[in-house]
C-alpha cells in the first residue's frame, strides 16, 4: 500500500487529504472491472472555525502504478471535482438545472447532454456560457446557423 497527504490551510479552515492505493485489491476485483490497475481510498478531514469533519471515499483507475503514483492520483483526484464542480456550476447558473424538475426514464441525462451542448458550442464561437445564451436567445438563426458550420479544427 502506498499513500500521499497534503495539508492545505486557509479561509478559516485546514483541511488534510490522504490517499492510500493499492493493485492487490485491483487484481481480486479484475474479473469484474476490465482494466482495474489501482482500488484507492482518500480521506478528507476538515477543520472549520474548531469544528471536525471527515470523509472518506474510494475510487478505481485504469493508472497503473508507473502511470501514475499515489502523489498523483491523489492530484488528479482534486482535478477531477474542480472540473466536476466547475461544470454543475456553469450549468446551474446559465441553464438553472437545480430547478429542473425532469425526472422521467433518461430525461435527465439527456437534458444534461443537450444544455453541455450548447456550452461546448457556445465557448468554442468565443462567448462566455451567459453572454452566448443571450446572444442566441435574441438571434435564433445564429444559433441554428453555428450548429449547421463545419467545423474546420
Amino acid at each position: 500500500m502506498r499513500h500521499a497527504q497534503t495539508i492545505e490551510k486557509g479561509h478559516g479552515r485546514i483541511e488534510t487529504r490522504r490517499l492510500d492505493v493499492t493493485a492487490m485489491l485491483a487484481e481480486h476485483l479484475a474479473p469484474s472491472w476490465t482494466g482495474l490497475a489501482q482500488v484507492c481510498r482518500i480521506t478528507r478531514e476538515r477543520i472549520v472555525r474548531g469544528k471536525a469533519s471527515s470523509e472518506t471515499v474510494y475510487a478505481i483507475t485504469s493508472l497503473t502504478a508507473d502511470q501514475a503514483g499515489a502523489a498523483r492520483l491523489l492530484a488528479l483526484s482534486r482535478e477531477h471535482w474542480g472540473i466536476e464542480n466547475k461544470l454543475h456550476h456553469v450549468r446551474d447558473v446559465t441553464c438553472r438545472e437545480d430547478q429542473a424538475r425532469t425526472n422521467a426514464g433518461n430525461a435527465p441525462q439527456v437534458l444534461a447532454a443537450l444544455r453541455n451542448t450548447a456550452l461546448t458550442v457556445v465557448r468554442r464561437l468565443g462567448f462566455k456560457p451567459v453572454e452566448g445564451f443571450e446572444h442566441f436567445a435574441e438571434h435564433r438563426q445564429g444559433a441554428i446557423d453555428a450548429l449547421m458550420k463545419e467545423r474546420t479544427e
